[in-house]
């Protein structure tokens, strides 16, 4: 292909390449698999190594930015980014209507589009030509920092617009809210946890300190996602193509490829506004992302530019909000709860308050050095808030000035449940009695039962306490002796649910060696490491009496993981219960070894670390050991390459520390078709 030929196929590329990922990344409608669209990225990539002056600032290529900013530029805004007026009272709405219709002639046809007021980060973009140009935080709201190359790296803002629809103006400046999905935000504070970090306190402020990243590749990381629902300004609008209403705004928005919230609603009455909005208060905990009300918006522009701006907000839109989710308590008392896995962890019993229409009445305080850090203490008033809407945590301390406090509260010295002589792991607090504690073993049987381990059908939580608690259940063998007549004793239990439980612990005795191993709660093992240790090992017995330079034997188990694993079993009442266990209550199962695809991958040692796209972890890894290639666990001179997919913490670090190649998911695809593996 000479450079005529090359250049015209990356023009195709890039075109085909925008297409599909406006369908995943905005329409959530794929049109090709992802193994196809990785082919034709691989090929444009291969394209702009061999002739990089054909590399272009719209390439899907150049997605993640260069170096890292010394700081961030301010700039000014191309039009003012104002706040809303806004209340919580339906009789403030009302009078907000009132306003516009005396302001406007009592004749006036108002119509109104609603829309969820999402609790994100605003931010503006410009298009100029039709090419992303810049991009700023709201700031003050006149002027805000340059994050362009932050904004570049989010997936579902378009680099170039869609124009086959619509003709884009020569300059084009949007607002838009930059969120991070519930679910994207839950993961990245489990790794976070997992990685002994602070987590994130709520998905607006991850996403905020995302886009301010001074590197924009650990923006890249972070998985961000955006609404554009504004035009702040346009210039050179072609003839007859000016939107006159809000609605037409958001068809617009929607012509040119950006991500468009697809819940607003046009209205035109105080009644509807409430209704929708009451609708969008009960949809809260199911739409996915973070809204805080509703916002109100004249629809009709023309109207709008009459109603003008105040220095603050402007007149023709409202925000709706909704009770808030954060509530003043006073703390009751501190106690300290332990886990299935021995962390005790203190707990603010609380003053029963209301938050989002959910009665909490105790809350997280996480560990020791939180509470320490916090200085939170019993009988002190506190700010409460539902985390990410769901997990209920103390927020802050309120000072009452001339009240005495009562003594700061310590972590006892003995276990709550057992009394067992507590130790400390870091900032954790543990009892080290394992199975042998009514509250861990509370915990491991609801973890036993679970469905990624034994899938044990009725064995849920409450089921799981009440067990133990009345002693039908003292140590996890008993689960597997249980009578229907037993349970019958038992509140909530009739014939029906006693029998199914039964006959589900009876199913469940035959497990299969790496849902056993998850079962059993192992310190630093979940289900990857478990069917790692069964594909290795092929027995429990193996396992059990491998030493920890065996287990390291096992890729991704690196010494810590080892000691804990071989810790595990060496404790004498861990080795007695799984001598009862499998002494005819549990049989298990070895499932035949994998195929090996074939050897392409032979010698090369990989690390992967942080959330991958289109492939999960655990795919990942089966694929490239398919191909004879060893994915291990820490990062060593000796790694080949490290795979970083989003937030991908310390072993990111280390290979950059070790000049270890560091490949993200595009550069593992172009790796894995170099060395002729089909995907």
């Amino acid at each position: 292909m000479n450079r005529k030929q090359a250049e015209e196929r990356a023009r195709e590329l890039r075109a085909e390449i925008g297409r599909h990922a406006h369908l995943y990344h905005v329409l959530d409608a794929p049109a090709i698999s992802d193994e196809v669209y990785d082919r034709l990225f691989g090929e444009l990539r291969d394209l702009e190594n061999s002739y990089p002056e054909l590399i272009t600032d719209d390439s899907p290529t150049q997605r993640v930015g260069g170096e890292p900013l010394a700081a961030f530029e301010t700039v000014e805004h191309s039009a003012p980014m104002l706040s809303l007026d806004s209340g919580a009272e339906l009789a403030a709405v009302e009078r907000f209507d009132q306003r516009l219709r005396k302001a406007l002639g009592e004749d006036a046809a108002i119509r109104y589009v609603v829309e969820p007021k999402l609790d994100g980060a605003s931010v503006e973009l410009i298009y100029r030509d039709g090419l992303l140009a810049g991009a700023a935080t709201r700031g003050d709201g006149r002027r805000g920092e340059a994050i362009l190359e932050n904004v570049r790296t989010i997936p579902a803002v378009p680099l170039r617009l869609r124009t086959d629809e619509r003709p884009a103006p020569a300059l084009l400046a949007l607002r838009g809210e930059v969120i991070m999905q519930i679910d994207a935000f839950e993961r990245a504070n489990e790794r976070l946890l997992e990685q002994g970090k602070v987590p994130y306190s709520n998905p607006r402020n991850a996403a905020a300190g995302a886009l301010r990243q001074l590197d924009p590749r650990l923006t890249a990381r972070r998985p961000l996602d955006i609404y554009v629902y504004d035009i702040l300004a346009a210039e050179g609008v072609a003839e007859g193509t000016e939107p006159a209403s809000q609605w037409q705004v958001l068809e617009a928005l929607r012509a040119w490829g950006l991500r468009v919230n697809d819940l607003p609603k046009r209205v035109d009455s105080v009644a509807a506004i409430a209704e929708y909005h009451q609708r969008m208060m009960d949809a809260r905990d199911d739409i996915g992302y973070e809204i805080d009300g509703v916002v109100i918006k004249l629809d009709d522009l023309n109207a709008r530019e009459r109603l003008g701006s105040t220095s603050h907000h402007p007149r023709w839109a409202f925000a709706f909000k909704f009770p808030p989710r954060k509530e003043i308590t006073r703390v009751l008392e501190i106690v300290a709860s332990v886990g299935r896995t021995g962390v005790v962890t203190p707990v603010a019993m609380m003053r029963p308050v209301e938050i989002g229409g959910v009665t909490v009445s105790r809350a997280t305080l996480h560990n020791r050095e939180e509470v320490e850090r916090k200085d939170i203490r019993k009988g002190d008033r506190v700010r409460v808030q539902r985390a990410g809407d769901v997990i209920p945590q103390v927020v802050e301390r309120i000072p009452e000035k001339g009240k005495r406090r009562q003594k700061r509260f310590r972590m006892p010295a003995r276990c709550p449940s057992c009394r067992t002589p507590l130790v400390e792991r870091g900032p954790f607090t543990v009892c080290p009695n394992g199975l042998e504690c009514p509250a861990q073993l509370a915990g491991r049987l609801i973890h036993l039962g679970s469905r990624h381990a034994l899938d044990i059908e009725g064995l849920g939580d409450e089921t799981a306490k009440l067990l133990v608690q009345k002693e039908l259940v003292r140590h996890l063998p008993d689960l597997f002796e249980l009578r229907a007549e037993q349970l019958l004793e038992l509140d909530g239990f009739g014939e029906i649910s006693a029998n199914a439980l039964v006959e589900g612990i009876r199913k469940a005795s035959d497990a299969e060696l790496d849902r056993f191993l998850y079962g059993l709660g192992i310190p630093e093992v979940g289900r990857t490491v478990a069917r790692d240790l069964a594909r290795h090992f092929r027995s429990l017995e193996a396992i059990r009496g491998a030493g920890e330079e065996a287990l390291q034997e096992v890729p991704g188990i690196g010494p810590k993981m080892a000691e804990a694993i071989a810790g595990f079993f060496r404790e004498p009442g861990n080795a007695e219960i799984l001598d009862q266990l499998l002494d005819g209550r549990i049989t298990v199962i070895v499932p035949e070894a994998p195929a090996t695809t074939g050897s392409a991958l032979a010698g090369l040692k990989l690390v992967l670390t942080g959330g991958l796209e289109r492939l999960s972890r655990d795919q990942a890894k089966e694929l490239l050991e398919s191909h004879g290639a060893q994915v291990v666990g820490s990062v060593s001179k000796k790694t080949d390459y490290v795979v970083a997919g989003s937030d991908p913490g310390s072993k990111y670090d280390k290979a950059l520390e070790l000049g270890v190649e560091i490949l993200d998911e595009d550069g593992l695809f172009q790796l894995l078709a170099g060395r002729g593996v089909e995907l």
